[in-house]
Parts: structure tokens; sequence; C-alpha cells
């Protein structure tokens, strides 16, 4: 049989509550497939609304000032007696209140906070300021499929009251450095090790529920890029071999076998290792559809690579951990065009795409005539179309690389769609010639580019006078995510 106790109780008192309560009622209320996000300005706020979140009621709850040392009396208590964690202030707050009072506690222990004042505003409640006041509580059953994300850093007193009352319901906390789960590799573990069919996630930065939703969906599948995680940049750095397989004109990709070409990869990138704070990946940049002088059967002025031709060093690459980028020089046709023509390799999470602008021919245009340029709105349709297939497979973000060395090349490129979760658009400055000029070059590009895009360097072993070191390359700024090699 419960009891209930009311008023603020002295030392002489702590005998009166020496019952054992049943388990709170946790996540009676909680649908049994959702995504939510608390967002909650203020400490109060944010705990109440997450207790609200995990119980419908609870017969003991602890009460926290937000101090070091209070809120450490108040975890260990909360945790011995299975009861939610809230904080409050020395005037109790409105969501503080009215979530006790929907919590229907009978005892209630004030930790660095007044009792008398929490008493007086919650009539026929027992509240005791000591733990050894409180009754025993049984722990609720465990409610498998049940998440809680944690961020470190934001609001670290509300965290700590939040991974407690987590814990306490026995749901499954993940503390995380970061707010994309995607991004933060133990928590796509963990992710994938709970099966959650309910999340609660804690902070603002989470972003909105369907965003959530959507990272979600793809750190459920386990699938990583190479280096970790499921966010390129800025926690990965790619350096990469540009060419045609077979073909020594067309790159330094093509002046070596397979194995060699491996090699070779892991070997320049091995060069960046020691002046990069995040993973190296070694890199193929395959030129897919190549620029040609004859207009071919189609008349587009572009060689399209059979995909028999590409898969083998794809497969291997992706096999020895490397990333690959297939390459478009489109002559006449259309880039979406093309790049749905190589759907099977962009499916491979591990497996992106760029776009070569220098070779968009108009209507009676020719290749090596003139710098091609390419429309702001071809552009984005190959993004919604690229963005599109890899959220619809639940893909690792991708890389779309806009290749530019002239600013015409890219057409209003301030309207660039860069709002898409599943890409990581990257202009990449292909200038050439003496250290000075690519300066300028990158000057330029990186001024013109819209906001929310990240930047690539290429160096040119023979049109470079000199090619400059790799840490003269990381001394850019900003530093480059991708490093190429021609």
């Amino acid at each position: 049989m419960l009891h209930s106790h009311s008023g603020a109780a002295g030392p002489g008192q702590a005998s009166l509550s020496r019952h054992t309560y049943g388990p709170p009622a946790a996540w009676t209320h909680m649908p049994a497939v959702g995504v939510s996000v608390l967002a909650d300005a203020t400490q109060d706020a944010l705990t109440a609304a997450f207790a609200a979140r995990l119980f419908t009621s609870a017969p003991v709850v602890v009460v926290s000032a937000a101090s070091g040392a209070a809120l450490r009396t108040a975890e260990k208590a909360a945790t011995t007696a299975c009861a939610p964690l809230l904080l409050g202030t020395a005037h109790p707050s409105a969501p503080l209140l009215t979530e006790l009072k929907s919590l229907r506690p009978r005892d209630v222990l004030a930790v660095g906070l007044s009792p008398a004042l929490l008493a007086a505003r919650l009539p026929g409640v027992h509240v005791v300021s000591t733990a050894a006041g409180l009754p025993a509580t049984a722990a609720p059953m465990p409610r498998p499929g049940v998440t809680v994300l944690v961020h470190h850093g934001t609001m670290d007193q509300a965290a700590a009251a939040v991974t407690t009352t987590a814990r306490v319901a026995g749901a499954v906390v993940i503390a995380m450095d970061g707010w994309d789960p995607r991004a933060y590799p133990p928590a796509i573990r963990a992710l994938v090790k709970s099966r959650p069919r309910t999340v609660v996630a804690v902070g603002r930065g989470f972003g909105t529920a369907s965003t959530l939703a959507a990272r979600l969906t793809v750190a459920e599948t386990g699938i990583q890029l190479p280096g970790g995680g499921q966010v390129l940049f800025p926690g990965h750095r790619l350096v990469a071999l540009y060419g045609s397989p077979g073909t020594y004109g067309l790159g330094v990709l093509g002046h070596q076998d397979l194995p060699d070409s491996i090699a070779r990869a892991r070997q320049v990138a091995a060069d960046y290792r020691p002046l990069s704070k995040v993973p190296v990946i070694p890199t193929f940049e395959i030129i897919a559809t190549v620029a040609q002088a004859h207009p071919g059967f189609d008349g587009n002025y572009s060689y399209v690579t059979p995909i028999s031709d590409i898969l083998p060093w794809v497969r291997q690459a992706n096999a020895d951990g490397m990333y690959v980028i297939l390459d478009l020089q489109p002559g006449r046709a259309n880039l979406l065009a093309q790049a749905k023509l190589y759907q099977s390799l962009l499916e491979k999470p591990d497996v992106g795409l760029a776009l070569d602008g220098e070779w968009k021919l108009q209507p009676g245009q020719l290749p090596l005539k003139q710098i091609g340029s390419v429309s702001v709105d071809e552009v984005n349709s190959v993004i919604s179309w690229l963005a599109a297939l890899t959220a619809r497979r639940h893909l690792p973000q991708k890389v779309l690389v806009l290749h530019q060395f002239r600013l015409s090349t890219l057409e209003d490129e301030r309207q660039i769609d860069t709002s898409h979760d599943d890409l990581a658009i990257l202009i990449h400055m292909d200038g050439q010639g003496s250290p000075g000029s690519k300066q300028d070059t990158w000057d330029a590009v990186t001024s013109a580019a819209p906001p929310h895009v990240w930047f690539g360097w290429k160096n040119f072993y023979t049109k470079d006078h000199p090619m400059i070191s790799p840490s003269a390359t990381m001394s850019e700024t900003p530093t480059p995510v991708m490093i190429s090699y021609q």
C-alpha cells in the first residue's frame, strides 16, 4: 500500500518515510516509435520537460540546485531512489512546479534549495532535505528501444540531470561531443547496438525532429566512411590522385596500374598525416566522362567510360579503405544525364561526384577552343538528384566537387544550393602555374564562393612552377579539406 505524507520534514520526521514504493510509471505515454528534440532555454524547464517525456508519475522526485556540490549529491540520491532529477532555482519556476505536480510525487528531496519554499508550493507532498528521509523505491521496468542523446558542453548541469533521469528510467544514454550522430562513431556503434524505437535528444543544436530522424536512419545502418563516421568534413581530409586509368596524358592516375596507383595514393596521403588533425583518406578522382575533340556517336564531344572499366578501380579502392570521386567532363551533354549513367556506382557509400565546368560546352562550341561554363540551374539539378539518391539509400554524406579555376566557369555560383544535409559541397581550385598566380586564384575562388561550402586545392606535377609542398598547401586559409594531384 502506498502512503502519502505532507509538509516539510525536519530531522525528526525522517522515519515517517520508511516505506517502499512501487516503481515509477515510466514511458507509458511515449509513442512506440518517434524522435523528439527538447530545446528549452533554461535548465529547470529543460529537465522538467525531459522528465515529462520519460515518466507519467514518480513517487519520489529529486530537485537540485545547479551548483556542482549540490548536483553531485542529488545525482547519487536520485540514482539510489530510482527518481527523476530536476534542476531548480531559489524560487521555483512555473515549468518546474507544473512538472512536479504532474508527476504526482509523494516525496521530494530538495538539494541546495529551500524545502520549505517547495513544500509551500506542493501541498500534500512530503519534502525533505536529506536523502535519509526518502523511502526506498523499486526501479522502473527496463524499456528496450529507448535512447537519449545528450550533448557535452551545453548546459552541463542540465546534461548531468538528464543523464541521471534517463538511466534511472532504464534508457540507453549516448553522450556526444557534437550534434550530428552521423559524425560521431561511438554514437553510430551505440545506435546500431540499441536499435532504438524512441529517441529523445536534449539540446537545440540537434535541429528539428525530422532532421534528426533522417540522420538517425543513416547512423543506424552502421556503414562508416574511411576514417570513421558518416559526415565528410571537417572530420576527414581527402588526398587524391586525379586522372583516367590507362590514359597517361589525362593525369597521374593513368601513369601506373591499379595496385601501383593504390600504393602511390597511400604514399601521397601519408605525406599529409603529420600535418592534419583529422584522418587523411587516400582518394581516386577518376575522370568518368572525358571531353574529346570529336563529337562521338551522340554529338556531345564527351566519351562515356563504361562502368565495367571503372568498377574494378572503385571496388579495390573501397576495399582498401579509400574514397573515390567520379569526375564529369560533359562536353555538350547534360551533367545530370551523365551523372545518372553512373548511379549504380554512386549508390556505393564511398563514392562521390565531381563536375568539371570548364569542359561544359554550349551549342557550337568545341573543346579546347574556349573555356566552358555551367549554369547554376544545371549544377543545382545535379545537387538535388544526388542528395535525393543519398537520402533514399540512407548513405553516408557524399562529396560533390565543383572544379573551378576561373570564376566564369560557375555561373551565378552564389545561388548554388548548399542546403542538403546529405551532401558536402566542395569548390576545388584548379589553378596552375607559379605559387603567386595560384594564390591569386585561390583568393578569388574562396572569396566568390557561396556560404556553407568547403574548399579543395590542386597541385600539378608538371604545370606548377614549382609545385608547392604539402606543408605549404596546408598553410592556405581556409585549410583545404581536399588536395588533389594531377
